[in-house]
């Protein structure tokens, strides 16, 4: 399985989810690959020292000799493996925008590792643009996080529309996984009024494990560390491991 993990808003979750979903496939005892594509780069920093950063994903989208392999670096998680990212992604639209294979650059890469895997997992950037769209090409899903605020939905109908414009030429069996709703606060009535909202355009697309806001969350990247090596009791560790049983169940 391939799942990006995808929104174009910023905010919402997309690299936390990323980080700690990806941790967790990996302590079932699946060989797992998480690809970093976004240019800020922080999947990369929860799991790697950016200043050893050689080769990066920038390389391996423009440089035809560059396999993914080449950047694989593993990390601290027992088997789970980092295709880490730099800044220098953010210059990858114009490398990409009127070449042939354009789209194809993520998937032709990935096709000589994937067997390597039992799952890889994509963080894309908060945009709709060549790199996202490269993602989607690439994966056989697509998570969807979505903030429990009132502007949760700002925006879907955008995405929405990119991914039926990607199952209609260069991946008709991309499908939609679901949807997460993170930073999610059960206690007040915005928070169940934006559960609702949610529900009701995306029905049983919404994971029954929903994320809820959380301190530790936050501070386990600055440690290099995922949630469930950094504060294994937390209520974040048990969301994060309850996700992924539901999207295992769903693959």
């Amino acid at each position: 399985m391939i799942i990006s993990i995808t929104n174009q808003k910023g905010g919402v979750g997309k690299t936390t989810t990323a980080i700690n979903l990806a941790a967790a496939i990996a302590s079932k005892g699946m060989r797992t690959l998480l690809i970093d594509l976004d240019p800020q780069a922080n999947s990369t920093m929860s799991y790697v020292d950016r200043r050893t950063v050689e080769k990066s994903m920038y390389d391996v989208l423009t440089e035809p000799d560059v396999a993914l392999q080449d950047v694989i670096r593993k990390s601290e998680v027992k088997n789970l493996d980092i295709a880490p990212a730099r800044i220098a992604l953010a210059k990858i639209e114009s490398k990409l925008l009127g070449e042939i294979d354009g789209h194809f650059r993520l998937r032709d890469k990935i096709d000589g590792s994937r067997t390597r895997y039992d799952a890889i997992l994509i963080d894309t950037p908060p945009t709709l643009g060549m790199i996202t769209v490269n993602a989607m090409v690439a994966s056989s899903h697509i998570l969807i996080p979505i903030q429990s605020s009132y502007f949760a939905l700002e925006g879907t109908d955008d995405l929405l529309e990119t991914i039926e414009k990607i199952k209609a030429r260069p991946n008709p069996t991309l499908r939609i996984l679901g949807v997460v709703i993170t930073l999610h606060d059960r206690r007040t009535v915005i928070g169940k009024d934006v559960f609702e909202q949610i529900a009701t355009v995306f029905g049983d697309k919404v994971f029954k494990t929903t994320i809820s806001k959380s301190v530790r969350l936050e501070e386990s990247p600055a440690h290099r560390e995922s949630i469930f090596t950094f504060a294994p009791r937390s209520s974040g560790a048990a969301e994060y491991y309850s996700l992924s049983e539901e999207v295992l169940s769903r693959v």
